[in-house]
């Protein structure tokens, strides 16, 4: 499974000046104030900061789900700020891979059923697609487990299948928040361990969390707070 961005990118991401405001009711709210930001491509990322802090909107911009308000967020080649609304979706359909805390899998269909689900974009034929399904089960450990459903399978394996749906595609960047948050320790450190293996094969990892466990594990460290991000990298 091809993970790794061409050799010709090595940044993932650039963000200068991003501002992002809405209404609330009656007033303005600053999500994200002036942030400038660089991502390499390969890196392992993790955000964090107090609930309403911004990172889920900052999240939003990295998966080309909403525009800055000012400043520009570049994806590689592509101004998210200036592209066209179809040109956003095929930038999400073919690079970006999104992982949620809450799974977010078909309770009627299998895992291999789930995992195809996330290629349906892509127009693929369908033997291409079920060597892309069958290969990502077998990089989360659950190949054996393609023909069970949501149900029959543990938090940490449902979690697993959902990732299997995000990296099948083969995109540059994998998109995470909370992906560890409905899971105890050990399955959270199995799915830690799945997500540093994709990484070390090139893909670009960024995830959010309120865990510090999870957050160590990580090359760059980030803090989010009223808009603004700080680098906490140690060491």
């Amino acid at each position: 499974m091809t993970l790794t961005a061409p050799p010709s990118v090595t940044t993932a991401y650039r963000l200068e000046g991003v501002t992002r405001t809405y209404r609330q009711r009656d007033r303005t709210v600053q999500a994200l104030a002036g942030v400038d930001l660089e991502i390499a491509a390969g890196d392992f990322v993790t955000i964090q900061g107090p609930t309403g802090g911004g990172k889920s909107t900052l999240l939003q911009m990295l998966g080309a789900l909403d525009r800055p308000s000012a400043g520009s967020v570049v994806l590689g080649d592509l101004d998210v700020a200036r592209a066209s609304n179809a040109q956003l979706a095929r930038r999400r359909a073919e690079e970006i891979g999104f992982v949620f805390q809450g799974f977010n899998l078909i309770p009627t269909l299998t895992a291999a059923e789930n995992v195809d689900t996330g290629l349906e974009p892509l127009g693929l034929d369908r033997d291409e697609r079920r060597r892309r399904v069958t290969e990502a089960l077998t990089r989360v450990g659950l190949a054996d487990r393609a023909d069970h459903r949501p149900g029959e399978l543990s938090g940490g394996q449902q979690q697993r299948v959902a990732i299997a749906r995000a990296v099948a595609k083969q995109p540059r960047v994998l998109l995470a928040d909370e992906p560890t948050g409905n899971l105890d320790e050990r399955m959270r450190d199995e799915i830690l361990d799945v997500l540093e293996a994709l990484n070390t094969e090139g893909l670009t990892l960024i995830v959010v969390t309120h865990d510090s466990a999870v957050a160590r594990r990580a090359r760059r460290r980030l803090r989010l707070d009223k808009g603004i991000v700080t680098d906490i990298t140690r060491g």
